[in-house]
């Protein structure tokens, strides 16, 4: 069993990092791919689109399916939005893990407005702090936000709602009872979307970058769970002669 693990928006595999090493302890084989632009400088990101994440996240998923016979993907914010259209696309994807995840259409307004930004000349706007919880906890993310990018983001979580209903596999999804980047709302559009089973866990003591708070633990131990219970109920391999 192999599981995908996809970073958010901004962010870079540091974000998920927790929860791909409780994988990698519990004896799953992982791919965690620094997404085009992300983990090295913001200018590195403003010519890339959501095209460039999802080839990435593609590439990783085909990697692992290359030597594992079931392959779960999972992801964090844009990474949930990444992993839902691996599932949808990919009907062999044995589950779908989701934290925080990106689901609905964004606002038009919202978009319009930074597409205005876009045409004005502006290419990057100022990020907030990371969303998180505990005063202890850090995000290695950008301390700005490429806005044509973000525009792309818009657009493929449009794109993204025919997918949801071809989700059929198992599907865990982890929540933050607050979110001040994703609005819980979309955890739930999700689930209500998908064909498959849901299971829901609400995180009550963290905010958006969950994998990083204080519920760290708690994510990666119901994921590494989840994981395990989709491998027991997995068909055996079957060999040759």
């Amino acid at each position: 069993m192999g599981v995908v693990v996809l970073h958010g928006f901004g962010g870079s595999p540091a974000t998920v990092r927790p929860l791909a090493e409780a994988l990698v302890g519990a004896g799953y084989s992982v791919e965690v791919p620094r997404l085009p632009g992300h983990g090295t400088s913001v200018d590195d990101m403003v010519p890339t689109r959501f095209a460039d994440w999802w080839a990435a996240a593609e590439q990783a998923y085909f990697r692992l399916a290359a030597r594992c016979q079931d392959v779960v993907v999972a992801g964090c914010s844009m990474g949930g939005a990444l992993a839902v259209r691996l599932a949808a696309r990919h009907p062999e994807v044995a589950a779908l893990v989701c934290v925080n995840p990106m689901a609905r259409p964004v606002d038009p307004a919202l978009t319009e407005m930074v597409g205005l930004m876009v045409d004005a000349g502006e290419v990057v706007t100022p990020a907030g702090s990371p969303d998180l919880a505990d005063p202890d906890a850090h995000e290695p993310a950008y301390d700005a936000v490429p806005l044509a990018a973000l525009v792309s983001l818009h657009r493929a979580l449009d794109e993204l709602q025919p997918d949801l209903g071809r989700v059929a596999c198992p599907v865990l999804v982890m929540t933050s009872a607050q979110d001040h980047v994703v609005d819980p709302a979309d955890s739930d559009h999700l689930a209500a979307q998908v064909a498959g089973p849901v299971e829901r866990v609400t995180l009550h003591r963290s905010y958006h970058v969950a994998t990083l708070d204080h519920d760290r633990d708690e994510v990666a131990r119901r994921s590494v769970e989840f994981v395990r219970r989709v491998a027991m109920s997995a068909p055996p391999a079957t060999g040759e002669g």
